[in-house]
């Protein structure tokens, strides 16, 4: 049953504070899931798309005790169909605002972490572990491109995961958007979950100072050398600028948290500085921030080793 086939209740649909969770299997739907249980919300777990506006019909009735309520989709259940994006939408129409999170990762690591637990994909018959990947990215393609926010896991553990999932939907003191500054070292990869990634390689690196090279953007003596470049404040200014003349628009819009990256080339030095002093402004502005050093501390951690992707149950 849709959501504009059942009657509508006296409660505001609106109030609701309502998130749907689905992804990648073995991209961590289940911690994500703990955590918005952490957090206060009442989780549903594997849930049948065709029973999702049912199932925000009765939270939508159900009180306080449910007004946080999450739901977890994901292809093991039979009943899962191919239009996320529409139910998504259905509920829109419904008076309901739902917040759609994807959760996604490399598929090397998704490879490894079914080989850890020897466990098959859902979807990969008697073919191959990366065949079953396959077709699970592309059933869900049209929900990640339609998510309000991608987890991408690939370079987090599960304390990690559950961290960044609590930051960001933990009841609020103020409604206003959120914000988490991430570092990272474009030799790593971009972060695939962020709203807006900027460069700041074009300060000098203080990995080519001797006194500064094994200190991280957290130091002070890190951290004043690169606020201390010409052309950092400037940047730091506008970007921060650029950033709070986007809030009002996304709250509007009913978006609760942004991702913004910072990069340089490890992730050591200079993108941290910055992204410390961003969300410092960010936070003296009145939109909370936190900051998140996603590859500080690569460098001491050896390369993974390669995996084969295994063949059929086992």
């Amino acid at each position: 049953m849709g959501v504009a086939a059942v009657h509508a209740g006296s409660s505001d649909r609106s109030e609701l504070d309502l998130v749907i969770v689905t992804g990648i299997s073995g991209g961590g739907r289940s911690t994500v899931a703990r955590a918005l249980e952490n957090v206060g919300y009442y989780v549903i777990d594997n849930l049948p798309e065709s029973l999702v506006g049912q199932a925000a019909e009765l939270a939508a009735a159900g009180g306080e005790e449910v007004r946080r309520t999450a739901m977890v989709l994901d292809v093991r259940s039979r009943a899962f169909m191919t239009d996320l994006v529409g139910v998504i939408e259905d509920l829109r129409k419904g008076g309901f605002k739902p917040h759609l999170v994807f959760v996604d990762a490399d598929d090397d690591v998704i490879i490894r972490r079914f080989e850890k637990v020897r466990r098959a994909h859902p979807l990969q018959g008697d073919g191959m572990l990366a065949d079953g990947i396959a077709a699970e990215r592309l059933l869900l393609e049209p929900a990640r491109g339609s998510a309000d926010t991608l987890f991408d896991t690939t370079h987090l553990n599960e304390n990690q995961l559950r961290a960044r999932v609590e930051d960001a939907f933990l009841a609020p003191s103020s409604p206003r958007l959120q914000f988490t500054c991430m570092s990272f070292g474009f030799k790593y990869g971009i972060p695939r979950d962020a709203d807006y990634v900027a460069d700041v390689r074009f300060l000098p690196n203080p990995y080519w100072v001797p006194a500064l090279r094994e200190h991280t953007g957290t130091d002070s003596d890190v951290s004043e050398y690169v606020l201390g470049q010409d052309g950092a404040e400037e940047f730091v200014e506008s970007y921060t600028a650029l950033l709070l003349g986007t809030t009002q628009g996304f709250e509007r819009e009913g978006k609760r948290y942004m991702t913004i990256a910072i990069g340089c080339t490890g992730g050591k030095h200079r993108s941290v500085a910055i992204s410390e002093e961003i969300a410092k402004r960010l936070t003296a502005a009145g939109f909370p921030a936190n900051t998140y050093h996603r590859d500080r501390g690569n460098e001491l951690v050896p390369a993974p080793h390669r995996h084969t992707p295994i063949r059929g149950n086992r």
